[in-house]
């Protein structure tokens, strides 16, 4: 074999190496793609996991209406466990949990996830979203309670439902002030019930046009000189 065919036996090697070591990174228990975790909190106690838990508020700077916890939930047990309630402590605003078909519990199914927030999901509103307002940009402990693991404490973002959360926020949004009409609603419905019948200068109208004893003076002189 000729030294020119060995340099490139010996490159193509090299590179089918390189190329085996970056997919053994990709991939496995231990791939580095799945030590990505989302920039939302998340926590596991048990067999339960919560993750990408938020605190979604109204859009609009001070707007008043209710808030919603948005989060997804894991159930990794052999049971199912229901969703009991949630809570933030530190505030008086009571959270309303519903499933998100009828009127049953919140149940996450063994093996399985269910997501809180969004058409079609569970929910959990927050009935004094002004209360939650108030930790805007900040953080707000969020306890989960479930009917087997217990109470699960989390630590949320408070965030508007703005961009990519506009879809898990508040169903219910404030309608927007009506500004008061500046125009005039009205006619005017009057119009001139007067009219002149007659024009200045024309004689025997009684108007400021000439006198009619110049012309009966003519008549009387000419009467005289019969």
């Amino acid at each position: 074999m000729s030294r020119s065919l060995r340099r490139g036996a010996l490159a193509a090697t090299a590179i089918v190496f390189s190329i085996a070591a970056l997919s053994a990174c990709g991939a496995g228990m231990n791939a580095q793609t799945l030590e990505v975790r989302p920039d939302n909190a998340e926590t596991t106690v048990d067999s339960i996991k919560i993750q990408n838990a938020t605190v979604l508020i109204q859009p609009q700077a001070e707007a008043e209406g209710p808030a919603v916890v948005s989060a997804t939930l894991f159930n990794t047990g052999s049971q199912p466990q229901t969703l009991d309630a949630i809570t933030l402590p530190g505030l008086s605003a009571p959270v309303k949990l519903s499933a998100a078909k009828g009127s049953g519990s919140i149940t996450i199914p063994a093996q399985g996830s269910i997501i809180v927030g969004g058409a079609g999901n569970a929910a959990a509103v927050i009935e004094k979203g002004e209360e939650a307002s108030k930790n805007a940009g900040g953080v707000q402990n969020v306890v989960f309670r479930f009917s087997e693991t217990g109470d699960v404490n989390v630590q949320a973002l408070v965030l508007p439902a703005k961009s990519y959360f506009e879809g898990y926020g508040p169903s219910t949004l404030p309608k927007p002030s009506e500004k008061p009409s500046t125009e005039p609603t009205g006619t005017p419905s009057g119009t001139p019930s007067g009219s002149a019948t007659g024009q200045a200068g024309e004689p025997g109208n009684g108007q400021s046009g000439e006198p009619d004893t110049a012309s009966d003076s003519a008549s009387a002189s000419q009467s005289a000189g019969h």
